[in-house]
């Protein structure tokens, strides 16, 4: 089934995004994306494939999320969440900590870990949040603040909070964009605790995640957190 998922993609594949995406991902040497190689198919055309193949077993998603090509991996990704409509369960969550060296890049990461890892969690211990944390791999870090999403939606902001406390002085931008992200969208639900949390937090917040967070304040609060 493997090469037929790679089949349906390849035909779907555009010259152009073949080109552009590689540069977007940041695949270079050096880069965050070193190495990844794209077939050139857009997200619309990738959720076609995979809900064509929405029966696929986890043998078959596990070599998909092994592939050097980004859109098969994100195939794998978009298969397991098809799957977990209704709920996620157990074996769909291990199975997702236990390959996230292969969720390599920051879309599969943002398209995945609300609807997975935040889905799984909402009723649940979120211990396994604050030990992606202290992993050295940069995508467990963004699992960890991303799936709170999920949360988020659900009013529930005390995560979102923490780990962005913990995980302030990340060294990567990635990281300082997908927290003020994930903080822009608690304030969203809770303008107030927002505006106190970068007040007092703002001297010491990366820059980047201190305009990702405060965007949708006025232009004059925007200023003042600024300054």
């Amino acid at each position: 089934m493997t090469d037929e998922i790679y089949n349906a993609l390849a035909t779907r594949s555009d010259e152009e995004k073949k080109i552009i995406l590689p540069r977007f991902f940041k695949t270079g040497k050096g880069q965050y994306g070193e190495g990844d190689l794209f077939l050139g198919v857009t997200v619309p055309n990738i959720r076609e494939v995979a809900k064509e193949f929405n029966d696929a077993d986890i043998d078959v998603i596990e070599k998909l999320i092994h592939s050097p090509w980004h859109e098969m991996r994100m195939c794998a990704l978009l298969i397991l969440i098809n799957q977990s409509k209704k709920e996620v369960s157990k074996d769909i969550f291990d199975f997702y900590m236990s390959q996230t060296k292969f969720i390599n890049n920051w879309d599969l990461v943002d398209l995945s870990a609300p609807q997975i890892v935040g889905k799984y969690l909402l009723h649940k211990d979120r211990d396994i949040l604050y030990e992606l944390t202290e992993s050295d791999l940069l995508w467990d870090n963004r699992i960890a603040i991303v799936s709170t999403l999920t949360f988020i939606r659900n009013k529930d902001l005390d995560d979102t909070y923490k780990l962005s406390l913990k995980m302030m002085h990340h060294k990567h931008d990635l990281m300082h964009k997908a927290i003020g992200w994930m903080l822009r969208e608690a304030g969203k639900r809770d303008d107030k605790r927002l505006y106190n949390f970068v007040k007092e937090n703002k001297n010491i917040m990366p820059r980047t995640m201190l305009r990702y967070s405060i965007e949708k304040f006025d232009k004059e609060i925007r200023k003042e957190l600024m300054s």
